[in-house]
């Protein structure tokens, strides 16, 4: 009988603690729909949050933190950032997950575009990309051109077990790059040279925690100058190749289209864009890390049209 009570006494506490998890469940389920719910569009209260899916170099370098905390400021919002690389950002965008991407993939911005996923493109910063490496360089690319830097590095990897190339390997507008030097080089990535060995490591990271990798292995990596500089401090990695059209390195910022997600905060999305596209936001981004690295982590997209290949309108024009 004594079994039996406490068995019994176990079940309804089993339960009790089965429907009180349902219950939280349910208010978590009841949280994320308020959240993502339509707005109102004829109800003049700002959103309350504005979510932006961003490349790591942004996050990592600081940048995007002093510039949230500027909006944040003028504005009656939060925003929720979600640092990726441009691929997973662009994931987040075609399921209507985040109201802004800030990527660096002109080529997949395309496509988003063309897809009616995004619309209202503004280029608002570049750098540049850098091949980066130990300073005892054991494959010996020095101020060569990107192109001839990576042949070397495949060749001297086959006999010289020093030379390690460390990628970021996760679908980033820095391995995306990465991907298109390789593919200028003569090679195909996907046949060879991922995989091809233990000389290339896909960390399948982000900027930051790529370049501490490198820095553990004494291996080589591309990294965008900006995050370089910003850990510059903390690994032994030195510029090796940072000359080269194709390392210009373009950041645009794009709202995700309300026609196909009616919820998203479109009208603080714009605000965001906007604010980025300053002259006021654009010194901002010009003297970002010159006083703490004697040098700018990024290049204000104003005035700088030739360099970047786009129309003053692609840069400067406020969203209406």
């Amino acid at each position: 009988m004594l079994d039996r009570k406490f068995l019994l006494a176990a079940l309804v506490l089993i339960a009790a603690v089965f429907l009180c998890g349902c219950t939280s469940d349910g208010g978590n389920d009841t949280a994320t729909a308020t959240t993502a719910a339509p707005t109102d569009t004829g109800s003049a209260a700002t959103p309350e949050f504005l979510k932006i899916a961003t490349t790591t170099s942004l996050d990592n370098t600081g940048l995007l933190a002093d510039l949230k905390d500027r909006f944040e400021e003028d504005h009656d919002v939060t925003l929720q950032i979600i640092a990726a690389g441009t691929g997973k950002a662009l994931e987040y965008g075609e399921r209507g997950d985040v109201d802004v991407l800030m990527v660096h993939d002109r080529a997949r911005e395309d496509v988003f575009l063309d897809n009616g996923y995004g619309i209202n493109r503004r280029v608002f910063a570049y750098n540049y990309f850098m091949i980066v490496g130990p300073e005892s360089d054991p494959a010996g690319i020095a101020g060569m051109t990107p192109e001839d830097a990576f042949v070397t590095l495949i060749e001297q990897a086959q006999t010289n077990p020093d030379v390690v190339v460390v990628s970021r390997g996760d679908n980033s507008g820095t391995h995306a790059k990465e991907k298109a030097i390789w593919t200028s080089a003569g090679y195909d990535y996907d046949t060879e040279v991922a995989g091809s060995g233990e000389w290339y490591v896909e960390g399948g990271q982000g900027m930051g925690a790529t370049l501490q990798m490198a820095n553990e292995l004494q291996a080589y990596t591309v990294s965008d100058s900006g995050t370089y500089l910003a850990y510059k401090g903390d690994i032994d990695l030195v510029p090796l190749v940072d000359e080269g059209d194709v390392l210009l390195n373009i950041y645009g910022a794009m709202m995700i289209n309300p026609e196909q997600f009616s919820y998203v905060n479109s009208e603080m999305a714009k605000e965001w864009i906007n604010f980025l596209i300053t002259p006021e936001i654009q010194q901002v981004i010009a003297d970002f890390g010159v006083e703490e690295y004697g040098q700018p982590l990024f290049f204000p997209a104003l005035g700088n049209y030739e360099i970047l290949g786009v129309t003053p309108e692609e840069a400067e024009s406020p969203i209406p």
